[in-house]
């Protein structure tokens, strides 16, 4: 394993609050007009259930990973480990290979996030929004430049400002409720047909794009205090807590706004504060949820930022990012590079196509082949020593691998554009294999 130098500092309610800040991003406020759309019917709620079972199933299987390998980096670690010396270099390679570009599209995707609901304040031009993305990004890194648990205590007091919207949203919804709603089929509506499915499958791109960053924990893994009790449940923590939040938030909006009406608004939550309250509420409510938007932000470069910082520090990197700032303790050169390609990809580029994009180039080098790892690890290593044992196994890993190769498929056209990720990946490594042994060489004699 490589040697780490930073310091677990960083407590269950901060490690929770981490996750569901980056969870609980501006993901779920842009999504749900775009799920309602892609459905077509009050059935819209199903790929919400769907995106939380595969979060859950998933987190199983991170949480194994988690509390055995907890080093910064997270799948860097895992994927090195249960490949193997051959096998283990190519697809951690792979890992940080596409965090490189995967990572800054996270952050590009909040702040563009951020910027749409803004203009529910002031109407912007195209490239005033542009602008405004590439300040919060900005901002954020100023922010993340501090110690780790100056970072812990911002991220509780961002988490504390997400539930509380969340909270006012679902509570206006039930109370004002006006509009009865049911996700349950009509008489002609089946959840068995294939037309059914493939439109879960396709809104389920949204709503797990939604749900993810309970796994940012794992990223953070050598800064975990008790990383075997506390990043398993952490990751559950998260999980549940922000799916009956999602659920209660979707059906307590549909009670005041129609799906027909809703599935067509930008700034969803203002439309339903506007109804309920007026319009000062609702630019109170859009103020909360940048604010929603920020801390995500705020998460996502966090977590990110350890990832070339891992693959520097085992000597499988550009050395540079295995830097720590001198007086901060922190991989500064890896937060500026994700947090300054992130600032470039804000100005470049559109919402819907960031989303897909995630999930095409992260599903099979990261979500898959961890799965596929796992047992790979139980074969060679048992599991006497595992400090948390998944539930039901194998059922989670065969449920995880069907699960994500249909969202997959499901992600259309840009599947394409992971593949080709992929192939450019191995291309570069072969090229490079045999320099990074050398200072992998280097790295562990030393």
């Amino acid at each position: 394993m490589p040697s780490q130098n930073l310091t677990r500092r960083i407590s269950l309610l901060q490690a929770s609050s981490i996750n569901m800040i980056d969870m609980v991003g501006i993901g779920p406020f842009v999504v749900m007009p775009l799920v309602m759309k892609i459905m077509g019917s009050h059935l819209f709620l199903w790929a919400w259930i769907f995106g939380a079972a595969t979060s859950l199933v998933d987190g199983m299987i991170w949480s194994e990973l988690g509390a055995a390998y907890p080093l910064a980096g997270g799948s860097y670690n895992f994927l090195k480990e249960a490949y193997g010396k051959k096998g283990g270099r190519l697809m951690s390679f792979l890992f940080v290979w596409q965090t490189c570009l995967q990572a800054p599209l996270v952050v590009a995707s909040g702040a563009i996030g951020f910027s749409q609901y803004f203009c529910y304040l002031i109407p912007l031009t195209t490239i005033e929004k542009k602008l405004l993305s590439g300040v919060i990004v900005l901002l954020i890194i100023f922010l993340l430049y501090r110690r780790i648990e100056t970072i812990g205590k911002i991220s509780v007091f961002l988490w504390a400002g997400v539930i509380i919207t969340i909270l006012w949203i679902i509570v206006s919804g039930f109370s004002h409720k006006t509009i009865q709603y049911s996700c349950l089929p009509d008489a002609n509506d089946s959840f068995f047909s294939f037309a059914f499915m493939m439109l879960v499958g396709k809104a389920s791109v949204k709503t797990i794009y939604s749900y993810l960053g309970y796994y940012n924990v794992c990223h953070l893994g050598g800064e975990i205090k008790n990383p075997q009790r506390n990043i398993p449940r952490s990751i559950f923590i998260s999980i549940f807590g922000v799916a009956i939040l999602y659920l209660c938030m979707n059906v307590s909006i549909v009670g005041v706004v129609p799906w027909q009406e809703a599935m067509k608004s930008d700034f969803i939550v203002s439309t339903f504060m506007e109804k309920i309250y007026g319009t000062k509420a609702a630019v109170v409510a859009t103020l909360l949820v940048m604010w929603i938007a920020f801390a995500s932000l705020f998460a996502v470069l966090l977590g990110y930022s350890r990832v070339p910082y891992a693959a520097a520090a085992d000597g499988k990197f550009f050395p540079m990012f295995a830097k720590l700032h001198p007086t901060k303790d922190f991989p500064y050169i890896s937060l500026l590079f994700i947090g300054g390609i992130g600032f470039v990809f804000s100005l470049l580029f559109k919402l819907g196509d960031v989303i897909s994009a995630i999930l095409a180039m992260r599903i099979l080098v990261q979500f898959v082949a961890q799965a596929i790892g796992v047992v790979q690890l139980r074969k060679r290593n048992g599991t006497k020593n595992l400090p948390f044992k998944m539930w039901l196994y194998p059922l989670p890993i065969i449920f995880s691998v069907l699960t994500w190769l249909f969202v997959f498929y499901s992600t259309g056209k840009v599947v394409w554009f992971g593949l080709a990720l992929i192939a450019a990946g191995i291309i570069v490594f072969y090229f490079t294999k045999d320099m990074w042994g050398e200072k992998s060489a280097k790295t562990e004699s030393q």
